[in-house]
């Protein structure tokens, strides 16, 4: 993973809030396997995702284009 400095919320490439696809570019990681992580933990019940998601998406910067 190549953490980039610092993490912004993705806003023109997110579907909602722009929390997965920023992540995404955070981490390296691609967009659908965050994406498929959320709903996978959302469904299965691992803590509140959706909360978290929603904190995220409210507390974080956007990024600058």
């Amino acid at each position: 993973m190549a953490f980039n400095s610092p993490f912004r919320l993705d806003k023109t490439n997110g579907k909602l809030m722009g929390v997965c696809a920023g992540l995404a570019n955070y981490t390296g990681i691609e967009t659908v396997w965050i994406r498929v992580g959320f709903v996978a933990a959302s469904l299965l019940g691992f803590g509140s995702p959706v909360l978290i998601y929603l904190v995220i998406g409210l507390v974080a910067d956007s990024q600058t284009a």
